[in-house]
């Protein structure tokens, strides 16, 4: 019986180091906690990267445009699990592999919860989304040619607005979203609609500029491994503490 050879990791000479980052402000799965990137996709960095054996350091490097810019230019080698759409193909290469499950929800003030079945239930309001953020699966056209939305640069000031009654919905990552809530629980009370967005998932990208970009085989080997062995969902149940004090049952990868 003929195996395959195990992909090399051995990185390329002017690799001397791999700088990996995410998203500041996306709890459970990775966020800045002050002082250093935490979270499941930051685990799972430093799990597949060790098992590689080859130098690297995780970097806080600011809001999310600014991680994607960093990424676009080649200033940071690894963006950890985000979504797979047309123009991050343009700077990043991805894994085929998906990180994590990351569904996308609806979060609405309890006592203005409308019905919610299909996403042109959501055409004629007003709706809040996070700069950057992208939604996959056709909802991102959806969005830009049918719907009324505003940008900020962070959750927080979207769910405050949510609950002033400044937009009627916000669209966001559901465990995200849950994660947020359950650590700053406000006056009025907020939800998640219980129709998802969809059930979408997450990938890691490999800045096309970077000089490392030859290890995303052997990366992505070892991650198909962790996602096969459900060691990547363990690493995401490990900071879904917060989501299981809700009612909302976390969705499983596909």
């Amino acid at each position: 019986v003929l195996l395959a050879a195990p992909v090399s990791a051995e990185p390329p000479p002017e690799c001397r180091q791999l700088i990996v980052t995410s998203h500041p402000a996306y709890k459970p799965l990775h966020w800045y906690d002050g002082q250093e990137m935490t979270g499941a996709s930051i685990d799972l960095a430093r799990r597949v990267l060790d098992e590689m054996r080859v130098p690297y350091e995780i970097r806080y490097v600011g809001p999310w445009p600014r991680v994607l810019k960093m990424a676009e230019i080649g200033r940071v080698d690894i963006v950890m699990s985000l979504k797979n759409t047309p123009d991050r193909r343009e700077y990043l290469d991805f894994t085929t592999t998906p990180s994590f499950s990351n569904p996308m929800a609806v979060f609405v003030r309890q006592d203005r919860s409308f019905a919610f079945n299909r996403w042109e239930d959501l055409i004629g309001k007003h709706g809040g989304v996070n700069e950057g953020d992208h939604f996959g699966e056709g909802f991102d056209e959806f969005l830009r040619d049918q719907l009324n939305v505003e940008s900020t640069t962070e959750m927080g000031a979207n769910f405050r607005k949510l609950a002033a009654g400044r937009i009627d919905y916000y669209v966001t990552g559901l465990y995200a979203g849950l994660a947020y809530l359950a650590d700053n629980p406000g006056k009025v009370p907020l939800q998640a609609l219980p129709r998802l967005i969809n059930r979408g998932v997450v990938h890691v990208g490999f800045s096309r500029k970077s000089p490392c970009l030859s290890l995303l085989p052997g990366f992505e080997q070892r991650l198909r491994q962790l996602v096969k062995n459900h060691e990547a969902d363990k690493l995401l149940d490990k900071y879904l503490g917060a989501v299981r004090q809700t009612s909302f049952t976390p969705v499983k990868r596909p």
